[in-house]
């Protein structure tokens, strides 16, 4: 495995330059377990001295070890605990009604949806939706709606949303987005769909919501790493062919390329460039890699992903799956 070229850019890096920028924040990231990047991103950016973090998951225990692993660094910054379990719409519901109650949490400055899972063998959410469509974009999808009233009450709100370069592996499935309940199955085109769709709800909140309310949206591509939880059920002697022989019968370099690692600090340092930097104020809608505007040209952005056509079919489908509209 080849060594990602930009190792100099790291997080603590990038949290120097910004500081200013994440200063008095309040920030509610999803997905935030011990040895997660979400975890890596919320202890980082602690540095900055954010004026409350919001930590949310489906486990308590893991959210509060990642609690306690801040606390352990000597920050001051207050952190809260949100139950969500992003594979339940009654769940996401549950939990944004929790939010929403909360009166000394005024508004959300910056919400990052980290949370996923990925190439999980066949399942049907509680609310009969693929899980990697349901956990990844359907459960963000929900909750970032429901939630928008705090996210519109913040001066200058950004929302992040965590894909995958894995968006190559399968543009949205318009008659097929189920798998035929598992006949059609493939774990990795179903990663790759989950993915797109984390970048086409960017496009779209940037359209709907950049123009009249000022909403940041970007998503991005945080790179291969190896040291998360996200691929521990994986057997990799085995799924790495299976990834490869996708990306080959598709025409994707990566078929033939070796994975470019990148530690979590590098990762987390594109998180950071996201939530925080002000350059990115006239790129609304964007998907980033490296700390920076992939370029369609020389990276892997597969325009099935960034077309503001798909963008608005994905918000209306997911408007009918979720069983809500959503009007701005």
């Amino acid at each position: 495995m080849a060594q990602s070229p930009n190792v100099k850019d790291v997080a603590d890096e990038v949290i120097q330059d910004l500081r200013h920028e994440i200063k008095d924040k309040i920030i509610l990231t999803t997905g935030v377990s011990p040895g997660s990047l979400g975890a890596t991103f919320v202890e980082i950016i602690t540095r900055g001295q954010p004026a409350f973090l919001i930590l949310a998951g489906r486990d308590r225990n893991k959210l509060q070890r990642t609690a306690n692993a801040i606390e352990s660094t000597g920050s001051q910054v207050p952190v809260r605990l949100l139950l969500l379990d992003l594979g339940s719409l009654a769940m996401v519901r549950q939990s944004a009604v929790e939010l929403k109650s909360w009166d000394d949490v005024p508004h959300i400055d910056v919400l990052v949806n980290s949370a996923g899972i990925m190439a999980t063998d066949f399942a049907l959410s509680p609310d009969g939706f693929e899980s990697q469509l349901a956990t990844n974009h359907l459960g963000h999808f929900l909750f970032t709606n429901l939630i928008m009233d705090k996210i519109l009450r913040s001066k200058s709100p950004r929302i992040v949303n965590i894909s995958s370069d894995g968006h190559r592996l399968s543009p949205i499935r318009w008659a097929d987005y189920n798998f035929m309940n598992g006949d059609t199955y493939n774990k990795w085109h179903a990663y790759g769909q989950s993915k797109t769709a984390n970048m086409l709800m960017s496009v779209s909140l940037a359209e709907k919501l950049g123009p009249k309310r000022n909403v940041l949206a970007f998503s991005l591509h945080p790179g291969v790493i190896m040291t998360t939880q996200l691929g521990t059920h994986l057997d990799w002697t085995v799924d790495v062919q299976s990834l490869r022989a996708v990306d080959t019968a598709m025409g994707n370099a990566e078929g033939w390329a070796d994975f470019k690692v990148k530690t979590p600090q590098q990762g987390v340092a594109t998180y950071v460039h996201a939530a925080f930097d002000p350059d990115l104020e006239g790129h609304n809608g964007v998907y980033l890699q490296d700390s920076r505007i992939a370029d369609p040209w020389t990276d892997t952005v597969k325009p099935w992903a960034t077309n503001p056509i798909e963008a608005e079919r994905l918000w209306r489908l997911s408007e009918e799956l979720v069983g809500q509209r959503f009007s701005y």
